[in-house]
């Protein structure tokens, strides 16, 4: 693996995470290092960093915070 995308990969613990649990990109970057981008968005969508991922996240937060604040306006109410 050339010496640049090694380090890039190892200043970035996700991306040494993501390629010891998925060693096929180890290969695939070993013969094609122009595919560091792709491995990049790989390792985002594995973990659930990528934009959307991040949107759904904290839609789901605040339908969880609307649905307990009504949950305490009903009990209060009562």
């Amino acid at each position: 693996m050339r010496e640049d995308v090694y380090e890039y990969i190892r200043s970035k613990p996700k991306l040494n995470e993501f390629i010891r649990e998925q060693p096929m990109w180890y290969r695939r970057l070993t013969r094609n290092p122009d595919e560091l981008e792709k491995f990049d968005l790989e390792s985002k969508t594995y973990y659930k960093q990528t934009i959307p991922h991040k949107v759904e996240k904290f839609s789901n937060t605040i339908q969880m915070a609307n649905m307990m604040f009504h949950m305490f306006q009903s009990m209060r109410n009562q």
